[in-house]
């Protein structure tokens, strides 16, 4: 089968994506995003190489070069660290990075924005990004309660109430979750993302068993947009004293989903999946 391009980030999704493709008999050809992707990703792939976050050329040379016509791009790439004191040095973009920019980017960097462009570019030279749930649509959460955990009361309201400011602040480009507790929104994660606003929750919640909703974005392409949550989710939740995780169903990935299960229950937190859009 023709080879298939997978463009990676850190955690485990990458993996799981060159697992479901060697599956069906696909090649994986992998352009690793340095100081992001995990480094035994490498033993998952037929071929890997590490290239540069800004450096588009590197991605598309790597990829080209082995005959890849179809992508998928997914994996976190660490936002906070573009903020940092020495991100001048560690994202040195190329001459297609800089074009991209003063282009397209210059008057709106939001993600959508950045991802649309990035999309746009790789179809222009015959790489066209498919959709990152394509060989692992086993790990998508699907709707109902997916635990033997079953949400109070309580919390049942919590979700009535924050589905929809959760929702908002995703249409706001914000970020994609919160916490509640008693119809309260406790937290809001922004730049810092999930695991930081799970923490951050914990700090200001001292009771146990609130709620965490996180949702796609509306504008979500599910060929670079795809929220995940994994074991370290549901570890983290635990010690900040979360008692409820909803997710949207049908768009979001649940890595290692058996095990993600298994520790929910183990730990008492119900987990959601809510109907998309409702």
């Amino acid at each position: 089968m023709e080879p298939l391009g997978l463009i990676a980030g850190e955690g485990v999704f990458p993996v799981l994506v060159a697992r479901g493709a060697h599956a069906v008999g696909r090649p994986v050809v992998c352009a690793a995003f340095s100081g992001n992707a995990w480094p035994e990703l490498r033993h998952e792939c037929d071929e890997f190489q590490w290239v540069g976050v800004l450096r588009l050329s590197q991605w598309i040379q790597v990829l080209r070069s082995a005959g890849c016509r179809q992508a998928i791009m997914v994996g976190r790439v660490q936002k906070s660290r573009m903020y940092d004191r020495w991100r001048y040095f560690r994202y040195i973009p190329d001459w297609r990075a800089i074009r991209l920019w003063f282009t397209v980017l210059r008057h709106d960097k939001r993600p959508y924005a950045i991802l649309k462009a990035v999309v746009n570019e790789l179809a222009s030279v015959g790489i066209n990004l498919i959709d990152s749930t394509t060989y692992c649509t086993e790990h998508l959460a699907g709707p109902g309660v997916i635990t033997r955990r079953q949400p109070t009361e309580s919390q049942w309201r919590d979700i009535q109430i924050g589905w929809e400011v959760c929702r908002t602040i995703s249409n706001l480009d914000i970020g994609q979750a919160i916490a509640v507790l008693d119809r309260d929104v406790i937290a809001v994660e922004a730049l810092e993302g999930t695991n930081a606003m799970i923490e951050r929750t914990g700090r200001l919640c001292r009771v146990r068993g609130w709620t965490m909703i996180k949702v796609a974005n509306t504008k979500q392409d599910m060929r670079v947009d795809v929220p995940t949550i994994g074991t370290q989710t549901i570890e983290k939740l635990h010690a900040a004293g979360a008692g409820c995780l909803v997710l949207e169903a049908g768009k979001t990935i649940i890595l290692e989903k058996p095990k993600v299960i298994e520790l929910a229950d183990r730990y008492k937190i119900a987990v959601v999946g809510h109907p998309s859009g409702i």
